[in-house]
């Protein structure tokens, strides 16, 4: 062939060239070809090459390639829409296959060539297994009935702790059927399927199958609860809670189902084109079976919702928006699914399975979770169920809540970040993790200590104001902002700084930045540092507290409230004053332990004294029998004597000590009743 005459010719002249250098005597190196003769040999060559690639059906050979620097042509790019054209192509080509593989599944299942069972009698015998353990099942609860019935009673949230060994007796009752289910399944199946084969391993599917439905329902019942009302563990009517858990059931069996049959395809080996054609065919379905679930549940879920609302604010947004936030999260998997379908993806259905888990999981935790704290509150109130005053079972459940959010944050993203759309592999994802978990504990550790601080605070207050009702000024009430704010703003910092710290982030130019800012802070603003300063010793000298009446020269008022540098006062027509501390001076409270109140009266200059003594002693008397003067009196009315004797007139002092406040009520109220009673017996004013 012309491509090996030129390969011949090629080396019979390297050949005659190294002969003819071997052939001369003299050291000289050999004459090189003339120009003209050197570019027709490469043209032969190449000519004879082209013919032969030519002759064999093969492509001339490209042009020498660019240096790898050069950015390749745009053809050469990946284009996603033709991949996932091509993969949906391929999903329809699947369709056929899968067809045909459910049609070969009657011969696939015959054992019966192999010592096994034959597909009639498989069929058979898994469907008198499935119906036999349902029966089991039912044939339980309805024997179990009347002892639910009994222990239901104390069940109820009024019960305290007590009903939570209620609860626990109750849930175990209801496992026991769903027990019996999966013994009877297995005591049907193990003699039936003795060959470790295909039957075999479908009929234990198929149990399994059922029995998750079955857990799932048990769950479900423990939390709604449609025959016993009193130990339902979620706000909801009979009604509602009847039908909800109905149509819950009937979906969940849809889905499992749909499971089952993938499954079922698995293992009887289908192409992987139709088992993504039976997951482009069984997504539409579950994803209407959703959809219909979310609008039929509408009322169920805002009742449901709203009743966990008044303490996770996640669960109320939810339930003021459950179709357009359901909706749409449904929406979303099965987009992410389709695109696992058409891309390929395996990950996907198992993200999406773990993701709706989770989530229902979440919401089911926190049902149980108020109905442990309103069982606790209901205990430490009496017979009050949920108390309105946060209590310690209440921070702790905020806690935890915080704590699985945060890892159901964390599991989701993992399974989504990682194994479905690839952003970060398993070990940078690992490092990422690992590096940051010191930090998250950290915070968490601070919102912790954060909770507790501000439960144990919240409680000293109630208690200290316990012993003083009719006054809300305290000093701890006055200083416990102050303490607050501080406490927060250096469990932040440290918190925050030992989180960047845990990270590999530098914290010592941020110390260094923060120390020389604090310097010029106290050397510029030195009037700052002034109201700062005295308003500590303001506040240690407790000169005043919020709610008080003072007055300080500058002006006077109520102490509404401070921050560290001012006071804010609440004069009596209305306007507000913030004054800083460095210029408050001295201050007079007019509000603090007790207030004694002098005021004169007129009377006749003939006036018997006795008698005002004794009349100004039974008026008193009967302010003192009137519950909300006889709270606000220290000492009761008197007649202190004869102040001044005018030309017509005697003037007569009065006097009583009562809690700082409002005096001017009591005063009132004993002018009003002197008017009245002192004319009846013969007293008379001066005119």
């Amino acid at each position: 062939m012309s491509w090996f005459r030129a390969m011949a010719a090629i080396l019979m002249l390297c050949s005659g060239l190294a002969g003819i250098g071997l052939a001369q005597t003299s050291p000289a190196p050999p004459q090189p070809l003339p120009q003209e003769q050197f570019d027709a040999l490469v043209e032969a060559v190449k000519k004879a090459v082209a013919d032969e690639l030519k002759a064999q059906g093969a492509p001339p050979k490209a042009a020498p390639a660019k240096p790898a620097s050069a950015s390749p042509p745009d053809d050469d790019q990946p284009n996603l829409l033709g991949a996932l054209g091509q993969q949906l192509s391929k999903v329809f080509a699947g369709m056929p296959l899968l067809v045909n593989s459910l049609a070969e599944l009657p011969r696939v299942l015959d054992e019966s060539p192999t010592g096994g069972s034959s597909t009639g009698r498989f069929f058979s015998i898994l469907l008198v297994t499935l119906i036999t353990a349902l029966a089991v099942e039912a044939t339980l609860r309805a024997v179990l009935t009347r002892l639910k019935v009994r222990l239901a009673a104390n069940a109820a949230p009024e019960k305290g702790v007590r009903s939570l060994i209620y609860l626990g007796l109750l849930a175990l009752l209801d496992a026991l059927p769903v027990l019996g289910l999966w013994l009877a399944g297995q005591l049907i199946l193990t003699p039936s399927f003795t060959v470790a084969a295909l039957q075999q391993r479908l009929a234990y599917t198929a149990l399994t199958a059922l029995l998750i439905w079955r857990v799932y329902a048990l769950v479900m019942r423990l939390i709604v609860r449609p025959d016993l009302p009193a130990a339902r563990l979620c706000e909801i009517d009979d009604s509602e809670a009847h039908h909800l858990y109905q149509r819950v059931l009937a979906v969940l069996l849809l889905i499992i189902f749909f499971r089952f049959m993938m499954s079922l395809l698995i293992a009887i080996a289908t192409p992987d084109s139709a088992i993504a054609a039976s997951r482009f065919v069984f997504t539409p379905i579950g994803l209407a079976a959703l959809i219909w679930l979310v609008i039929a549940s509408k009322k169920a879920a805002a009742q449901w919702l709203g009743g966990l609302g008044r303490v996770a604010r996640f669960a109320a947004f939810i339930g003021r928006h459950w179709i357009g936030v359901a909706v749409s999260f449904i929406i979303a998997l099965y987009v992410t699914q389709v695109y696992g379908v058409l891309s390929g993806h395996s990950d996907v259905p198992t993200a999406l399975l773990l993701t709706l888990n989770l989530v229902v999981g979440l919401l089911l935790f926190e049902t149980l979770l108020q109905a442990f704290v309103r069982r606790l509150d209901s205990q430490l109130a009496g017979v009050t169920p949920a108390s309105t005053m946060p209590t310690l079972a209440d921070v702790v459940a905020r806690c935890i809540r915080v704590a699985v959010l945060i890892g159901v944050i964390v599991l989701v993203s993992e399974s989504w970040v990682v194994n479905v759309l690839g952003l970060v592999d398993a070990s940078a994802w690992a490092h990422m993790t690992r590096e940051s978990r010191t930090a998250g504990i950290t915070l968490f550790a601070a919102f912790v200590a954060w909770e507790m601080f501000r439960y144990v605070t919240d409680s000293y207050m109630r208690r200290h104001l316990l012993g003083e009702p009719s006054s809300t000024a305290t000093r701890v009430g006055t200083l416990m902002p102050l303490l607050r704010v501080t406490v927060a703003i250096v469990l932040a910092i440290v918190a925050v700084l030992i989180a960047l710290e845990n990270i590999g982030v530098n914290i010592t130019p941020l110390l260094a930045g923060a120390s020389v800012l604090g310097l010029a802070v106290s050397f510029g603003s030195q009037a700052l540092v002034k109201d700062i300063v005295s308003g500590i010793f303001y506040l240690t000298d407790d000169a005043f507290r919020v709610g008080e009446f003072i007055d300080c020269g500058a002006a006077k008022g109520t102490v509404e409230s401070f921050t560290l540098r001012s006071v804010r006062l609440r004069s009596q027509n209305g306007q507000i004053h913030t004054i800083p501390f460095g210029e408050l001076g001295q201050v007079t409270n007019f509000s603090r332990d007790w207030a004694g109140v002098d005021f004169n009266l007129r009377f006749a200059r003939d006036t018997d004294l006795v008698k005002l003594r004794k009349a100004t002693e039974k008026i008193s008397a009967d302010i003192m029998e009137v519950p909300e003067l006889k709270d606000m009196l220290l000492e009761p009315l008197k007649m202190k004597g004869i102040a001044e004797v005018a030309d017509n007139a005697l003037v007569v002092r009065f006097k009583f000590v009562a809690r700082p406040g409002n005096p001017g009520t009591v005063q009132n109220e004993a002018m009003s009743r002197m008017l009245r009673a002192f004319p009846e017996l013969g007293i008379e004013f001066a005119k």
